[in-house]
């Protein structure tokens, strides 16, 4: 395990941990913020188009270049 994913880790059992008002708090927190709220979007749409096939990037170019 890196540290970043140890560190991970750490965060995400504190936060489980939390009872469920004091970690609705928190992630209302993490929501009200536009930077995190960003990236969390991000996340969910990369982990629900994962299995989508993929094609290499300059075969997309050509094809919207024609």
């Amino acid at each position: 395990m890196t540290h970043v994913e140890a560190t991970a880790e750490v965060f995400f059992t504190a936060l489980r941990a939390l009872p469920k008002r004091e970690r609705q708090a928190v992630l209302s927190k993490i929501a009200a913020d536009e930077d995190l709220r960003d990236d969390l979007f991000d996340l969910a749409v990369f982990e629900e188009r994962r299995k989508e096939p993929s094609r290499p990037f300059r075969e997309f170019l050509a094809e919207i270049s024609r």
